[in-house]
């Protein structure tokens, strides 16, 4: 007969389980917890405790460890050596391995890493040692032993036993499955109790969340992962917002939504973003979400065509209206009401999400992006200056200043080379990721003048943010031409004295940040 070894935390399915596993001739070996619920269902076990001749020790730190279970598990069954000294030492063969680990994903989930380094007795407790020991003895010698780590597998594997179906590849899968969730396990523990910010050897717990429609294009097949250790359910994130309506999201969707939200969330009035191509070609903030968004689409509506919008408010009925009349792809609020969504939730394709959390930014927090055959790590930006001057003679006025705050903050968040026309608290026009700054100035130029009523208006001051230095005086020269008053830029280059001179001859304000905001 042969023999499976059961010690497992959620004891969900277990009795169906065993019971098949009995039906076919099995006996079950099994640890003291899972003994017990086996028991009442009349199922008969040995326990662990039998086999070792040892008890339970140490507030059942201690169990499973021990040379009778592994043996009977790494025991190699073709290898005749191996064979002759468990007869020898009277080891029986264990051929199944069930086994799931202590709950450390929960319990961190509700117990926040503590700055001052003083780890819970109980998250500690929720370190599993055994358990990832028999899982791993079980998969390293697959070719002999299921090892099943996942109650979703048990009705497989009963099925397959039954029509005398295990195959090596089987076991193969189901191996690397055990070995995927103790790599997992021990990475959270791992991301948990690691305080220095970029140690010799770091892992990144990754659980996957759901398949996406496609990946940067329809070709390329994307899934979507959550970083375990952060709790994800009470976090106001993207990848944990609720879908209302609409299409499966891709790839784009979710950077895009990720861009729009950070962005929108930089503001404490009421604001709305349209992020196209991961690059926001509207931002306002406006008395209401309404007024916010009218002057979020006014700065480039052609742009905002198929775009994806922010709110960090939620949408009423007259948002809605307005937005009806164009195509979107995507929308994320922390509310809607129910006119809104009736209005919304008419066009099928429409993706409403709906994220209510309070957004907090993270702090101490850093970022990831591949690359071949390795990954960049940095802080994530989360900062805007950190020595600001007023280099000219003007300095800007209470109006300017206003508006230059706003487009700085937008400034962040546009790929570099970035240059923003604000007027009030309101994009006009955006020039994005282009070799030359000079250039980026140029289309926002002719994103404003597309705009003919905000070209003309005269009754805001019109201000220019760029994220990094001027190289030339070129731009400042280009951007009196249109009207710009006044200027915030991080200063750094070897030629400010230029472009503080070109602004002082025109009378221009100019702001330096000391603090660069390239976005790649």
């Amino acid at each position: 007969m042969s023999t499976a070894l059961f010690s497992v935390t959620d004891k969900t399915y277990v009795v169906d389980f065993a019971k098949e596993l009995v039906a076919l001739q099995w006996n079950i070996v099994s640890s003291s917890g899972t003994a017990k619920i086996l028991e009442e269902n009349f199922i008969k076990s040995c326990r662990i405790s039998e086999i070792t001749g040892f008890p339970e020790i140490l507030d059942g730190r201690v169990k499973s460890l021990s040379p009778k279970i592994h043996s009977g598990i790494l025991a190699i069954r073709n290898n005749y050596e191996h064979m002759k000294q468990l007869k020898q030492y009277n080891i029986g063969m264990i051929d199944m391995v069930v086994v799931d680990l202590y709950p450390f994903e929960k319990t961190v989930s509700d117990i926040p890493k503590p700055l001052n380094k003083k780890i819970d007795k109980s998250v500690i407790e929720n370190i599993d040692i055994g358990g990832v020991t028999l899982l791993r003895a079980a998969a390293k010698n697959y070719k002999d032993v299921i090892v099943v780590c996942d109650n979703n597998d048990y009705n497989a594997i009963i099925r397959k036993l039954r029509d005398n179906s295990i195959t090596e590849e089987f076991r193969l899968e189901l191996a690397a499955k055990a070995f995927r969730c103790t790599a997992y396990y021990d990475s959270l523990i791992a991301a948990y109790l690691t305080y220095e910010k970029f140690p010799v050897q770091t892992v990144i717990p990754l659980r996957k969340i759901s398949k996406l429609r496609y990946g940067e294009n329809p070709h390329q097949e994307a899934v979507l992962y959550s970083n375990g250790i952060t709790k994800q359910h009470e976090s106001a994130v993207v990848i944990s917002a609720k879908q209302l309506s609409g299409k499966q999201l891709s790839y784009n969707n979710y950077v895009d939504l990720e861009s729009a939200w950070n962005l929108v969330h930089e503001f404490d009035n009421p604001a709305c973003v349209i992020v196209k191509h991961n690059n926001p070609c509207g931002c306002a903030e406006g008395l209401n979400i309404n007024d916010a968004y009218s002057k979020a689409l006014s700065c480039d509506p052609i742009s905002a065509f198929g775009g994806v919008l922010a709110f960090n408010g939620p949408i009423d009925e007259n948002v809605a209206c307005k937005i009806d009349k164009m195509f979107i792809e995507c929308i994320i609020a922390p509310g809607y009401d129910k006119n809104a969504l009736d209005i919304l939730m008419h066009k099928k394709n429409i993706r409403i999400l709906l994220q209510k959390t309070p957004y907090i930014k993270e702090k101490q927090s850093i970022e990831y992006r591949t690359m071949s055959c390795g990954m960049l790590v940095q802080d994530k930006d989360d900062c805007l200056s950190s020595d600001i001057k007023f280099v000219t003679k003007r300095h800007p006025t209470k109006e300017e200043s206003k508006a230059l705050d706003f487009a700085w903050k937008v400034a962040k968040h546009i790929k570099s080379n970035a240059i923003v026309l604000a007027k009030n608290a309101q994009t006009v026009g955006i020039g994005a990721g282009q070799m030359s700054r000079i250039d980026s100035l140029r289309i926002a130029i002719e994103k404003m003048k597309n705009i003919k009523e905000i070209f003309n208006e005269k009754s805001y001051p019109l201000v220019m943010a760029s994220d990094a230095f001027f190289p030339f005086a070129d731009v400042i020269n280009e951007s009196i031409k249109i009207g710009v008053v006044a200027v915030i830029q991080p200063g750094g280059s070897i030629n400010d004295d230029k472009s503080i001179i070109s602004a002082n001859e025109k009378n221009i304000a100019m702001v330096i940040t000391g603090m660069r905001h390239f976005k790649h």
